[in-house]
């Protein structure tokens, strides 16, 4: 596969720093009730977080006709189009990798006074396509795939907007087994980035030292968005 990966790491440390901000704000607010919050039941607070996002990478991926498997659409406008017109696409997307520690399986153990050890619920991620294009190896040039009348000027008509709707859906699945290969490979940093925000956030609560656990196992992609969340997506951004 001819592939670029542009990789933008976004640490949590500016997430863990806000979530910080919010939990000592809590406290404060109980503060004048005159009560005091162990270390344990201040770090079973993490619960309270809920989905916490940990690592995102934003990606680019080139393809070429060899590294895809075509859907029906696909075969009809850009097999021909890739190998004869020496295109490429170009898909555009970030991997948001989280654990949601309301999970029963996300656990605080007091092994010692002020030790304490956090087994971190499985790792998912979620994948946002940001956009498709074509890249031109002979104009040497990109050309949006998004509009229909851009693609009938290559292809001479006979694409729609019912095409091109297809087409999107098969290259968001494209862009989803990508990711799968990728958030295999990022294992490691993720797990990195989610221990250093993890024992940021349980140290500012009273604990001596943390140790992390995670679970041996690949992160796994979310259920994706119900038609309509894409949509509400798509105006927000």
């Amino acid at each position: 596969m001819l592939t670029q990966i542009l990789t933008n790491i976004l640490w949590g440390v500016a997430v863990a720093g806000l979530l910080l901000l919010w939990f000592r704000a809590r406290k404060g607010g109980g503060a004048g009730k005159g009560m005091q919050i162990s270390a344990t039941a201040a770090i079973e607070e993490l619960r309270a977080i809920g989905v916490l996002s940990v690592f995102k990478a934003l990606t680019k991926e080139i393809v070429t006709a060899r590294d895809h498997s075509w859907g029906d659409v696909g075969r009809r406008y850009l097999e021909w189009l890739i190998t004869s017109r020496k295109m490429a696409m170009i898909f555009e997307f970030d991997i948001d990798f989280q654990y949601d520690l309301r999970d029963s399986s996300f656990r605080v153990t007091e092994e010692q006074p002020g030790r304490f050890r956090l087994q971190m619920p499985p790792c998912v991620y979620e994948v946002n396509v940001r956009n498709v294009t074509f890249y031109d190896e002979q104009g040497g040039k990109l050309l949006p795939i998004i509009l229909p009348d851009v693609v009938n000027r290559i292809l001479s008509g006979g694409f729609n907007e019912a095409d091109r709707n297809k087409l999107m859906e098969e290259a968001k699945m494209q862009a989803e087994n990508l990711a799968q290969n990728l958030a295999r490979r990022l294992r490691s940093e993720v797990q990195t980035s989610a221990r250093q925000t993890m024992e940021m956030l349980a140290k500012s609560f009273g604990a001596e030292s943390v140790s992390i656990g995670f679970v041996e196992s690949d992160p796994q992609q979310t259920l994706p968005a119900r038609s309509s969340e894409r949509k509400e997506e798509a105006v927000r951004g």
